[in-house]
């Protein structure tokens, strides 16, 4: 989501590009006003009147029950493991950092802000040791102070993957890279504080010494993972049953994939936190098994936003469209989303195979399961995300004679299995959530056209939100024959480092939570990386980013279907809504409000 700073705070991000909103208008609205889609009636505010700015800024009241709904609980909500993006942007409710992402629309939100922290990092020693104050009056939910320990101890949780798997690991690679701490639960300290690299010489004092200087550990210390937890409130691999509270809401009940309640945190004060409103009385959750009954009662009123942030499935789109299109938002997400080849399952270890699945693929076919240009997005021709510095967007395709066929290039894919030693084709699995049907219609596409070719594949669905032990696990993976996943990825923070890492460097294969799906163990890409955290002129930056992505491109290991957008669903009683690039292009939770 964008550049990088040279001093303690992050340079704002680069917009991300336009919404094609006059499509939209002439495709589906049913000849009403393109503004307001009959808001006036309805009491929304008006198409697209919260993507990248705010719709009905100053109408929140305090009070009232604010709900969500969701066709997927979160991977976790232990703020350590969990990876899903609502996950991060939800999380917020519950847990404090140093420092978040500002509470501002569209490419300001991806710009960190002090939080438990007085002000943004001192940096100092060329850029390898970062020093915080905490602010005074930051407690827990059962009252007491949160201090500096409490933050080392939640940082150092990350170190305990043997347990907690799941969530990023920027924080462990960058503070330990030589893997020398062992993880608070086999720290033989005792006050199990052990990790030398974080120093905290009294209650309020955190300071941070990094073996080498890296231009976006500010942004690394805004995600959850860098939240506190308190050693004493710490259950370990149960945590996310019950985060214990350092924001304006706990923990009221909580049954996973059905439903859960937050509550406010009466030892929470307002005085101690620039960043949060807490505007409704209680925040609630009710997940669902079918995404299409869950846009019915959004639709119906029955709830007030989707928590998962995908935007509406076909049916519910159809519908939103031309009956409410003033409560839609169509905004470009920093999601790619893409088909991935583990390297682990054959015949995918040959770069020819991967690559007759790109040139085989009917890309438009893809766009449209997607949901078409508008709300899908623009036809994928590489891996890095228009938000990010160094993305080139659709200038940059190196399967042009596919992506601008209609029905990719079959000659070339043919070309590339006898390259690849499998003339006749082949089988494989395809492995899809089952709770996205626009994931399992984007299967369901690739395994059409890929028939034409040869390549016989085979659907498997499975629980998304299982995703860390099933396609999380390279064992299983390679044990499943899944030679093909269907995903999607958007930057934890705006660079190639916040997008790419977890899912090209070697150093981020990891047993269970992985996400480098197709096992790529390049020197060269590392080495890339090595360069891009030492440089600090954003125009190199901007270089190496285009450098990594055309490694990864090139070798074949993707196919990326769509640079996303998405038709998102808000109600008439909200108040205070906009997008964020904080949180690829989904509504800001922290701040949302009931209208008065």
């Amino acid at each position: 989501m964008t550049t990088q700073r040279t001093t303690g705070r992050r340079k704002q991000a680069l917009a991300a590009a336009a919404v094609v909103a006059a499509l939209l208008s002439t495709a589906a609205c049913g000849g009403g006003n393109d503004d307001d889609g009959g808001g006036s009636k309805s009491g929304a505010a008006g198409f697209n009147a919260a993507n990248n700015k705010v719709a009905q800024a100053d109408l929140a009241k305090k009070g009232g029950t604010l709900k969500y709904a969701g066709a997927q609980d979160a991977d976790s909500w232990d703020t350590t493991r969990g990876y899903y993006g609502f996950m991060w942007n939800f999380s917020r409710y519950y847990s404090r950092q140093l420092v978040t992402n500002a509470t501002e629309p569209g490419a300001k939100g991806a710009e960190v802000t002090p939080d438990l922290a007085t002000s943004t990092a001192k940096i100092s020693d060329d850029g390898k040791t970062y020093t915080y104050t905490l602010r005074d009056g930051s407690t827990w939910e059962d009252g007491k102070p949160i201090t500096s320990k409490d933050v080392k101890y939640g940082i150092e949780r990350v170190w305990a993957q043997d347990v907690l798997s799941g969530g990023p690991i920027y924080l462990q690679q960058v503070l330990d890279p030589k893997k020398t701490y062992k993880g608070p639960y086999k720290d033989k300290s005792a006050d199990k504080l052990g990790l030398k690299a974080i120093e905290t010489p009294d209650d309020k004092t955190i300071v941070f010494k990094l073996p080498a200087a890296n231009s976006d550990f500010e942004e690394m210390l805004a995600l959850t993972s860098a939240s506190p937890v308190r050693q004493d409130k710490d259950t370990k691999s149960k945590y996310g049953l019950k985060p214990f509270s350092s924001g304006p809401y706990k923990f009221e009940s909580y049954t996973p994939n059905k439903a859960m309640t937050l509550v406010r945190n009466p030892e929470w004060k307002q005085s101690s936190d620039p960043v949060r409103k807490a505007y409704p009385d209680k925040v609630t959750v009710n997940f669902f098994t079918n995404a299409n009954d869950m846009d019915q009662r959004l639709i119906k009123g029955d709830y007030d936003l989707d928590i998962g942030q995908t935007g509406l499935s076909p049916q519910g789109r159809t519908t939103a469209l031309k009956q409410h299109k003033a409560n839609l938002d169509n905004p470009v997400s920093g999601y790619i989303r893409y088909a991935v080849f583990p390297q682990s399952v054959k015949p995918f270890d040959n770069e020819h195979c991967r690559k007759a699945v790109i040139y085989g693929a009917d890309h438009e076919s893809l766009q449209t399961a997607r949901g078409g240009p508008v709300a899908g997005g623009d036809i994928g021709t590489n891996m890095l995300p228009p938000s990010v510095p160094g993305a080139e967007g659709q200038d940059y395709d190196p399967y042009k004679s596919a992506t601008t066929n209609k029905n990719g290039n079959v000659a070339k894919a043919k070309e590339e299995l006898k390259a690849c030693g499998q003339p006749n084709g082949f089988k494989t699995t395809i492995a899809v959530r089952n709770n996205k049907p626009v994931e399992v219609a984007t299967a369901e596409s690739l395994q059409a056209s890929l028939k034409k070719v040869g390549i016989d594949v085979e659907i498997d669905q499975f629980d998304g939100a299982q995703t860390t032990g099933i396609i999380g696990a390279p064992a299983n993976v390679k044990k499943k024959n899944y030679g093909i996943i269907i995903m999607g990825w958007g930057p934890d923070f705006p660079s190639v480092q916040g997008y790419g890492l977890p899912l090209w460097s070697g150093d981020y294969i990891l047993e269970s939570g992985n996400n480098n799906f197709a096992l790529i163990d390049d020197k060269t890409i590392d080495g890339l990386f090595d360069s891009y955290t030492k440089e600090l002129d954003d125009a190199k930056k901007a270089d190496i980013s285009k450098e990594i992505n055309h490694k990864v491109s090139e070798g074949g290991y993707y196919l990326p279907f769509v640079f996303e957008k998405f038709i998102n669903w808000r109600s008439s009683r909200l108040a205070n809504v906009y997008t964020s690039d904080g949180y690829s292009g989904m509504y800001d939770f922290v701040n949302l409000g009931l209208k008065k």
